[in-house]
């Protein structure tokens, strides 16, 4: 297991350092509970962070019941992906959306093979974490390769967010959220294809979807949330490089500090 011992210096962001994220952007991240930056990063960047997610990744295929492969906390074990997590363009726009002091929870690398029929169907993340239900997080989802609509392109649905407090949705069962929340059922959905080096971004209640990979192409994308920098463990924590309890501080070396 990773002792987490690597050292690094994260360089703070300012609040102007994020051009690609707009005004109307982070309102729409308020007000919907999502927002979009298709040109967070540029191509020949997100080409050297696709290389290295599929070079990290390997041939190890999806484990059973999954519907993509899912690596999980790659920062500290790869340099160039560390330098994803940490971007300056990426920690600019988490700053303007966030307005307070964040951490990363964790990130990950999100590979949907190609001729994958399967969707990750519409749910919410927040019932998966051991956090309360109103920590403030901030997920970010970059496509390191283009994903249009038929490659499994995020889709959302605008003010799910205000839906809190529901069970853990199954994401290879279509009918789970809306089984547990039925007016989203009929909620307007966007859907956002993107560009290599676009993001999206989303709040833990927001429902969202990733359809099913349609092309040839292997869909290659890279997630990382980031919490209130104060947020406490609301359950206990195995994942981490030591157990945590209930009323643990998330520790620095695992989670660092990215905005103050």
């Amino acid at each position: 297991m990773h002792t987490f011992t690597v050292q690094w210096e994260i360089a703070m962001p300012v609040a102007t350092d994020a051009p690609s994220l707009s005004a109307s952007a982070c309102e729409r991240f308020t007000v919907d509970g999502f927002a979009l930056a298709p040109d967070l990063i540029d191509a020949d960047a997100a080409e050297r962070f696709r290389a290295a997610a599929v070079a990290y990744a390997g041939d190890a295929p999806a484990r059973s019941g999954e519907v993509f492969r899912q690596l999980v906390n790659v920062w500290p074990r790869d340099a160039v992906l560390r330098d994803l997590t940490f971007h300056p363009r990426v920690l600019a726009a988490v700053q303007r959306l966030a307005r307070r002091p964040m951490r990363l929870f964790h990130d990950q690398i999100l590979i949907k093979d190609a001729m994958n029929g399967t969707a990750s169907e519409f749910h919410q993340d927040k019932p998966y974490w051991p956090l309360r239900d109103e920590a403030f997080t901030v997920s970010i989802w970059i496509a390191l390769n283009d994903v249009p609509v038929e490659r499994g392109c995020m889709s959302f649905i605008p003010g799910s967010h205000r839906r809190t407090g529901l069970p853990i949705q199954i994401i290879v069962d279509p009918r789970s959220l809306f089984d547990k929340a039925p007016e989203l059922e009929w909620s307007e959905r966007v859907q956002a294809p993107l560009r290599a080096g676009g993001a999206t971004f989303h709040q833990g209640w927001t429902a969202h979807r990733a359809g099913p990979n349609q092309t040839d192409v292997m869909r290659v994308a890279f997630s990382a949330i980031y919490v209130d920098a104060t947020e406490r463990v609301a359950r206990p924590v195995g994942w981490l490089p030591r157990p945590l309890v209930v009323g643990d501080g998330f520790p620095d070396d695992a989670c660092p500090v990215v905005c103050a």
